[in-house]
């Protein structure tokens, strides 16, 4: 079994519940739980992570626990439908505006243009597309080309 996983879910990608960036830290943070994630990616880091969990009220702790349980991503909005405290339309809006109108410094997306082989011509500045760009080229190199 592949111990080093690319999680390849978008954080412009959203579940039932309309939370950006909600099914790539079930995915990462499963996947570490489960001791196959990349070594590249944390399971639950301090940007995109801890900002859904913080915008929709979610304790880290908590939630680092349920996963170890192996939820599917369904099981996991069930809970999170339980135990958030801003889940109002309102409270995802203003989260998902935050993740959507998030940029990477000019050196972060410099350093991935040029790691997956792009130029930077200023038309890429958000984080989700630059983020995608890093993990479709780590996907390529880690699972496609290794073989």
């Amino acid at each position: 079994m592949n111990q080093n996983i690319v999680p390849t879910i978008s954080s412009g990608t959203a579940g039932p519940l309309g939370v950006l960036h909600l099914p790539r830290l079930w995915q990462k943070a499963s996947l570490d739980a489960a001791g196959m994630l990349h070594s590249d990616y944390p399971g639950c880091g301090q940007g995109y992570d801890q900002m859904v969990l913080d915008g929709i009220g979610i304790d880290r702790e908590a939630f680092l626990a349920f996963i170890q349980d192996k939820p599917t991503y369904v099981e996991t909005e069930t809970w999170i439908s339980a135990n958030a405290t801003k889940l109002d339309a309102e409270s995802i809006a203003a989260l998902n505006a935050a993740i959507i109108g998030y940029n990477h410094s000019d050196e972060t997306r410099k350093a991935i243009l040029d790691t997956v082989g792009m130029p930077d011509e200023g038309k890429i500045l958000d984080a989700i597309n630059l983020n995608n760009l890093d993990d479709w080229s780590s996907f390529h190199a880690t699972v496609i080309a290794a073989e």
